[in-house]
């Protein structure tokens, strides 16, 4: 049994003021794992105080210091690695194999890349006119983070957060806390000062919010739902903090018409069914030639169809679990929707996998014929589910990808890479991928419209920890 009944605060576990406790449930089991303790405001309180207090001395390291600090980071999460894909593992059904290369390799390569940022950062630069610039860190964030992909939504707030000189209180999804706490541990080992760090554990409604609202909270950075994000805004509101937000999305993948179709549906429904579907950016919508919607629907069928659901301890799954019971039933509610509203079912479907009567196992679906105004087609089901909908004209394709109120990311494929390049740029989406690309850990990632406002990764990432301040006269006479 797995027992978190304590908060990381100003450098030292202590016990929780709030009382209240939820069961850790592994997801591809259904069986009580652990216990976790959930904070209240009191807790979130004590947090601030301390980030508050340890704000000034950690604001005034040198660059070197903060490197030197993230590189033993770096070094204590390597060698806890395994401990890391396990953790996944259990709390939020991450089959064992990707868990190990996928979710927790993000890690490394997250400070990796912003070890790079910051050794080339300039802090204070000259204009021509004699006034300096300097970026100084912008006090105690609040840091909300989701369960799917725990450690890395951690680091990528984390990370740049230490890198700009600030202090912060963290709280990670209640669903995936095991992987943060032991997070929590290895920043204590590489020597992070007391009160820079601090972690609280809750429910968002309870800890989230007093977050959000605290008057001695500078700043909060928030990955999660739209819904929750505007309510995580509210709160924020009164007291005029910035707002840094990575919310929901519902990425098109156009293919276009001269593509190796076979290699391009594959690689998409590889792509929507990364992490069991519960990613923001991945791509859900594919959008193919209507000419092409019977052969591109027998391809993502085929795959689907191969695609090995199954135990997350087992080397050879590929599909583990949605991570708890309330986004089962969301998920199977929009397959039932799908089919309801008259989108033709080539793969999977709401019924339970038979060799897996426990667990929160949806099987790999695959919709054709989809319409764009469909639930399917504009909800985010965050589930291994693709909707397959036909255009007749690349004006018709773009208009289709950019019809929904999200805009994190978008794809296209084309053996001309001149023509895709013209379609990404009339693409709304903070992230543009062109012919299936390698994951770019420097470029800024976030979204458009109802999929938030600022950025994470790399130097981007970075600036949103950072205010700027112009000293004018700062040369004068020189």
């Amino acid at each position: 049994m797995i027992v978190l009944d304590k908060f990381y605060i100003d450098g030292d576990w202590v016990e929780p003021v709030g009382g209240r406790t939820m069961d850790l449930i592994d997801p591809s089991t259904e069986k009580v794992v652990g216990r976790l303790s959930l904070g209240n405001e009191a807790d979130v309180d004590r947090a601030v105080a301390a980030a508050k207090r340890a704000a000034p001395a950690f604001a005034a390291t040198t660059v070197e210091e903060r490197i030197a600090l993230l590189e033993r980071i770096l070094a204590a999460y390597n060698s806890r690695y395994d401990e890391f894909a396990e953790a996944m593992r259990v709390e939020m059904g991450s089959p064992i194999t990707f868990a190990t290369k996928g979710q927790a390799a993000r890690g490394p390569l997250h400070i990796e890349a912003l070890l790079k940022v910051l050794r080339d950062f300039r802090f204070e630069e000259d204009m021509a006119s004699g006034t300096r610039l300097r970026h100084q860190p912008i006090g105690v964030c609040g840091l909300i983070t989701p369960w799917n992909w725990p450690v890395n939504q951690v680091i990528v707030k984390v990370g740049p957060a230490l890198a700009a000189g600030c202090t912060m209180v963290l709280k990670p999804s209640e669903f995936s806390a095991i992987s943060t706490v032991v997070f929590a541990e290895v920043l204590h080992e590489a020597g992070v000062p007391p009160g820079v760090f601090n972690l609280v554990n809750g429910d968002g409604p309870t800890v989230g919010s007093a977050i959000a609202a605290h008057d001695d909270v500078a700043m909060v950075s928030f990955t999660g739902s739209t819904r929750a994000g505007i309510e995580v805004a509210r709160a924020a509101a009164p007291t005029v903090k910035r707002v840094a937000q990575e919310l929901g999305g519902k990425s098109a993948n156009i293919l276009l018409d001269d593509v190796d179709l076979e290699d391009a549906v594959r690689r998409g429904v590889a792509a929507c069914f990364t992490n069991s579907g519960q990613s923001c950016s991945i791509p859900t919508r594919m959008l193919v030639p209507a000419h092409l919607m019977d052969r591109a629907s027998k391809i993502a069928a085929d795959a689907a169809d191969a695609y090995r659901l199954g135990p997350t301890d087992a080397a050879d799954t590929q599909l583990g679990p949605v991570v708890n019971r309330s986004q089962f039933d969301r998920v199977l509610s929009l397959i039932n929707s799908g089919v309801a509203e008259g989108a033709t079912l080539v793969a999977g479907g709401a019924e339970r996998p038979e060799s897996l009567p426990d667990g929160y196992y949806v099987r790999p679906t695959v919709f054709s014929d989809v319409g764009p105004d469909m639930t399917i087609a504009q909800e985010e089901i965050f589930g291994p589910v693709l909707s397959i909908i036909p255009y007749r004209s690349e004006d018709e394709a773009v208009a289709i990808a950019n019809g929904t109120f999200y805009g994190l990311a978008a794809y296209v494929q084309s053996a001309d890479r001149e023509r895709a390049r013209t379609i990404a740029r009339r693409l709304n989406g903070g992230q543009v991928h062109i012919n299936y690309p390698p994951a770019d850990f420097g470029a800024p990632f976030g979204g458009f419209g109802r999929s938030g406002n600022g950025r994470e990764w790399g130097e981007a990432g970075l600036r949103e920890y950072l205010e700027t301040k112009a000293m004018i006269g700062y040369g004068a006479g020189e």
